[in-house]
């Protein structure tokens, strides 16, 4: 200790751990404080970069609450989540996208068919699919679970003081026999992410917007097989070729079609929608 230097410190605090040898735990801390050490040295962080970036994170710890996660949208902002979605799609499968920082796991369960809009202005969509394997086959009895904004571009979680349920426009349903989901919604605007704390400080430090394409969450999951977290996005709308999040994948795009009047839909539905947009979702096995 008494020898340490501004180069032997690493190894001496990846020493000071003692994880077990050949643990996942072990690799991770140690290539985490590698690299940290060498990111401070190559960029010879001074005292008052070092305080602020501390600060940062202080601050993004501040603002957070259950429902509001903003080392998500931090993660989100600096390409981190993208990164970490693209590594762990597996082959054939739905690609992976943004969680973001507004996800409730306690969403209400509803019916296939029903209407997530309830009365909200915009434009009425029915979005419909199949949850298959990577084999093609049909996975019945799959989970799901879908959040988004509104025709304004807002959460229903962002307005409770306006008196909106942070429940609406979320909800979780099952697959038929033929592993299809269905039912409508209100075709959500872009939007910008949560720009008034520290990320959004960030990003105008940095001379970036804020904008995201208009999008759904959903994260869908089935017995044995991997559960995806992913988003829907729809081919000619804004911000699909500069999404603040890079959450943005050629195949999770979708193509939105009008509805006829006369045109039968062949599902069973609350509400008569406008357009629609099939996706289907492909889960690949655990393990």
């Amino acid at each position: 200790m008494r020898q340490i230097n501004q180069f032997t410190i690493t190894e001496s605090v990846k020493d000071s751990f003692k994880a077990e040898e050949g643990s996942r735990f072990k690799f991770l801390l140690e290539a985490f404080i590698d690299h940290l050490h060498d990111f401070t040295r190559e960029v010879n962080m001074t005292h008052e970069e070092w305080m602020g970036m501390l600060n940062f994170l202080y601050d993004c710890g501040q603002i957070s609450t259950p429902e509001r996660h903003e080392f998500i949208l931090l993660s989100d902002v600096i390409g981190l989540s993208a990164l970490v979605d693209m590594l762990n799609t597996k082959g054939g499968a739905t690609e992976g996208s943004n969680l973001g920082p507004f996800y409730l796991d306690n969403a209400p369960v509803l019916e296939l068919g029903a209407d997530l809009a309830r009365g909200r202005d915009g434009t009425s969509l029915l979005v419909y699919g199949m949850v298959r394997d990577t084999l093609g086959n049909p996975l019945p009895g799959a989970i799901v679970d879908t959040w988004q904004a509104d025709g304004t571009g807002t959460y229903p979680i962002q307005e409770q003081a306006s008196g909106q349920d942070k429940y609406d426009l979320r909800g979780k349903m099952t697959t038929n026999e033929k592993g299809e989901y269905y039912y409508t919604t209100v075709l959500p605007k872009p939007y910008t992410v949560p720009y008034d704390g520290p990320v959004g400080k960030l990003l105008r430090a940095g001379n970036r917007h804020a904008w995201r394409a208009a999008h759904l969450h959903y994260i869908v999951r089935a017995e044995g097989m991997r559960a995806i977290t992913t988003e829907l996005f729809f081919e000619n709308t804004e911000y699909i070729d500069n999404d603040a999040v890079f959450g943005v994948r050629k195949s999770l795009i979708g193509k939105l079609e009008p509805v006829k009047k006369t045109e039968e839909l062949g599902f069973a539905l609350e509400n008569r929608p406008d357009a629609k947009c099939r996706f289907d979702f492909v889960l690949a096995p655990e393990g």
